[in-house]
């Protein structure tokens, strides 16, 4: 649950050898490469080549597939994905120019086959070509030009007007034939219908191999990774030098090795002038929590890791968006069901623990909250006893959200506050820590929540906060520019309270989805009441539509909203610097594979 510590390593070998020795240290797969030959401080290299993936989407894509080839014997997966990709760039380039030719052929149409003669042959004159409206036309017969009706159809008559310069005044438009005769762009459209016909026979042979390809594409993508990390070396004969980052657990290893295969190796720390990327390591059970923060933000690497943080609030959030236990028991199933396949692989398997995470949270706020596809539980029943929250009760869930976001915002300045507690940046985020305290200390005692005498103490607490704030935020030797950096700091206040006001969307949101799944409930009700005979298939219609529809929304609420809390409010007091992930320089995963699996 926290950003692993990194060394800076530099390996130096014979130059002869690199390719053996980066190949043996790719099998490692504990490497971040650091390029050594010149490139901008804050460019990162990318590693892994898309091209073998480019080239399986271009086969799968095909409309017809060809009988599989199961024997390796002749099979190639270079070959097969330069010729595809090959293939690919020569038909975009034949279907760009294609798509240019039509619309020029589609103009020069009208007029008819002929090629424009150089103005010399015509004594300095040239020919201007106008598409005029037939309601237009009597205005050309006042023109004192030289022109002539080529063609025409029900809407536009084909001009050809002979000048030295290009005719003002004239009526209609004046079109751009360009150079070409429209026999040669016809001539020129057929070799290239031809060609794309040839390059997609050539296609449709390739996918003869597609099996093969999928079983090789690891393969495809680790040579590319390793083609991209020799340049990414400093040759200069004899030797070359290798550098990278590599988390502190993995050095006794590395070193071994080194000593075995006649490497030297240098240890360094990172100093003040290093940006290392940054890899984050969970326990296995929250790892997911890395996925949700990484699509928003890499923290930088002197910054803290609040995946853990983020994937439980997250699902909390999560449950409350969606306040219902029968929605719940949707996910579980939907869950059961996917349930072996998300065991395949351990990203499948992050992914698994998330979804069951937000199934248990949102059962059991479901059943606090005793709601059951918008049903209330009789009075006497055991769920009914097991009801604590009242959704509809907006008093009550007004403070419960708000709550919410008072200790999600405090939590974010109590561990900014932990991680500067050297320096006097943590006074200023305690002094966030009681502001926020008195302030919510003295509404809750205000709305009876907490004793009268909160009333009075609560404005102490936020003078000391605002107090601590003001003289820490900025230490600065001089008096003047410590209390503008404090003043500056202080001006965040309605953000905060704007922040914490955020969460109130867990309120709106939940109610809606619980008003919404009790009023189709009443309205399946009441068609089943009025219409005789059909009302039920009508009623179950209404039940299933609109459950559907409410389910789906609650979903996309719980999603959308849960993960906004913790990326805008959360981050905005907990997360101020931005860094890079750690990308191994390891080979890939080995896809299991069978024949059952073919395509």
């Amino acid at each position: 649950m926290s950003i692993v510590s990194l060394k800076k390593v530099t390996f130096y070998g014979l130059l002869k050898e690199k390719v053996c020795r980066l190949a043996e240290l790719q099998e490692h797969g504990c490497l971040h490469l650091i390029p050594l030959e010149p490139r901008g401080d804050k460019e990162e290299f990318v590693y892994s080549s898309l091209q073998a993936r480019n080239t399986l989407k271009f086969l799968l894509s095909c409309p017809e597939r060809r009988r599989q080839v199961h024997n390796p014997a002749e099979f190639d997966a270079s070959r097969i994905e330069g010729e595809a990709l090959d293939i690919q760039a020569q038909m975009q380039s034949l279907q760009a120019e294609r798509d240019s030719l039509v619309p020029k052929i589609r103009t020069l149409q009208p007029w008819g086959n002929f090629s424009i003669p150089p103005p010399d042959s015509l004594g300095n004159f040239r020919m201007w070509f106008y598409v005029i409206p037939h309601y237009q036309m009597k205005q050309m017969q006042d023109t004192t030009h030289i022109w002539q009706e080529v063609n025409h159809d029900n809407r536009f008559s084909y001009v050809v007007v002979v000048a030295k310069e290009e005719p003002l005044n004239l009526p209609g438009s004046r079109a751009d034939l360009g150079e070409q005769s429209l026999l040669n762009l016809e001539t020129r459209l057929e070799e290239i219908e031809v060609e794309l016909d040839d390059l997609w026979a050539q296609r449709l042979s390739l996918t003869r191999w597609l099996d093969l390809f999928v079983q090789n594409l690891n393969q495809l993508e680790d040579k590319a990774l390793l083609e991209s990390a020799l340049k990414q070396t400093y040759d200069a004969d004899p030797i070359f030098v290798c550098q990278a980052w590599t988390p502190q657990s993995d050095l006794s290893r590395l070193q071994a090795y080194a000593r075995t295969h006649s490497l030297a190796m240098v240890v360094k720390n990172p100093d003040s002038r290093d940006t290392p990327p940054t890899f984050i390591a969970n326990p296995e059970l929250v790892s997911a929590g890395k996925d949700l923060v990484s699509f928003y933000i890499t923290p930088g690497y002197r910054s803290w890791d609040p995946s853990t943080i983020v994937f439980i609030s997250f699902a909390v959030f999560f449950a409350m968006i969606l306040s219902d236990a029968g929605y719940a028991a949707l996910l579980g199933l939907f869950l059961l069901f996917m349930w072996r396949s998300l065991t395949r692989t351990p990203t499948s398997l992050k992914y698994r623990n998330l979804f069951l995470a937000l199934v248990l949270t949102s059962t059991v706020w479901g059943i606090l909250a005793g709601s059951y596809f918008g049903i209330q539980p009789g009075p006497e029943t055991l769920l009914a006893k097991l009801k604590i929250f009242d959704v509809s009760n907006s008093e009550n869930m007004i403070l419960l959200s708000i709550l919410m976001g008072v200790v999600h915002v405090l939590m974010a300045n109590l561990v900014e506050a932990y991680r500067n507690r050297r320096s006097q940046e943590a006074f200023s985020r305690v002094g966030w820590v009681l502001l926020i305290l008195g302030a919510t200390g003295f509404w809750l005692s205000s709305q009876k929540v907490l004793p009268p005498n909160w009333e009075a103490i609560s404005p102490w607490i936020m003078a000391g906060g605002g107090l601590s704030i003001l003289l820490f935020k900025n230490p600065h030797p001089k008096l003047s520019k410590r209390l503008w950096g404090g003043l500056l700091e202080l001006a965040r206040l309605p953000n905060a309270f704007g922040d914490i006001l955020s969460y109130l969307r867990l309120f709106a949101l939940g109610l809606a989805s619980a008003s919404l799944a009790m009023a189709f409930n009443n309205l399946a009700v009441e068609a089943a009441r009025t219409f005789h005979g059909f009302g039920m298939l009508i009623a179950l219609f209404i039940l299933v539509l609109g459950h559907g529809l409410n389910f789906s929304l609650a979903i996309v609420s719980g999603f959308v909203h849960g993960l906004r809390l913790n990326f805008i409010e959360f981050f905005n007091w907990s997360l101020s610097e931005e860094g890079y992930p750690f990308r191994a320089f390891a080979k890939k995963e080995e896809p299991r594979w069978s024949k059952s699996s073919s395509f």
